[in-house]
């Protein structure tokens, strides 16, 4: 379950290191955002619930004070995201678990899904309790087709062209909930995550999918080192819907 260099159309921000081009981004040292999903074997969460919460989980990570001007994290983000933004998913279960959980992080809930997400680290320097833990072998299922996506929320809206494991999509919406955080403005973010990051995760139409990668919104491009050829992933719909949030 990973998605390592990953490039993007990121709207309006032209510099993101989420494009595919080759920059001085790349000569940077190279660092990655881990997310470890719980995965107990007798109730594991569905699919969707664990995509929009890896999503979310992405969005707390960039919004806590921890990760901004002086805070404890600032750097290893900041050095992150000078780099290719990389992102990896792990899954663990029981004494895995508790041991992830005991390492600086934050873990997010979604409805049955959980999540922890902890600050960048460099691409060869992961804690051991991490880099010990599975990134293949297990998949989610959603036990009913997920309903429509909220409509005063960002949807992100899947490839319907590609077969990807859980874990590559919960990297690839993470992608995507991070473009949309770029396009928004500092009291738009904080809108936003006073609000819970409200969010969906859905499989576009094929006919729909043709149309929201030209609508000029944001579209995370994988660079095709794991599971999938180069392409378009994920395309992010309603990022107007946080600019109508109380503030």
């Amino acid at each position: 379950m990973t998605s390592t260099e990953t490039a993007g159309q990121p709207g309006n921000h032209s510099d993101s290191p989420l494009r595919h081009e080759e920059t001085d981004r790349d000569a940077a040292p190279q660092f990655v955002l881990p997310l470890v999903a719980r995965i107990e074997r007798a109730e594991p969460p569905a699919r969707t619930d664990a995509l929009e919460t890896a999503a979310r989980a992405v969005l707390v990570l960039l919004s806590d004070e921890r990760s901004a001007g002086d805070g404890e994290w600032a750097a290893a983000v900041r050095d992150w995201q000078d780099a290719r933004i990389r992102k990896v998913v792990r899954r663990a279960r029981g004494a895995e678990w508790r041991r992830a959980e005991a390492l600086p992080g934050i873990t997010v809930a979604g409805h049955r899904a959980e999540v922890r997400v902890f600050p960048p680290v460099p691409l060869d320097g992961w804690p051991k309790d991490l880099a010990r833990l599975q990134v293949s072998g297990t998949e989610l299922d959603d036990p009913e087709p997920p309903g429509a996506p909220a409509a005063d929320a960002p949807v992100l809206w899947l490839n319907p062209g590609l077969e990807m494991s859980a874990g590559k999509e919960m990297a690839q919406v993470g992608h995507a909930a991070q473009l949309a955080w770029w396009e928004l403005s500092e009291e738009e973010r904080a809108a936003w995550r006073a609000a819970g990051f409200p969010l969906s995760v859905r499989a576009a139409g094929r006919a729909q999918w043709e149309e929201l990668t030209r609508s000029g919104g944001p579209v995370v491009s994988d660079a095709g080192f794991t599971e999938i050829a180069p392409g378009k992933t994920v395309a992010v719909e309603g990022v107007d819907c946080v600019r109508s949030l109380p503030r």
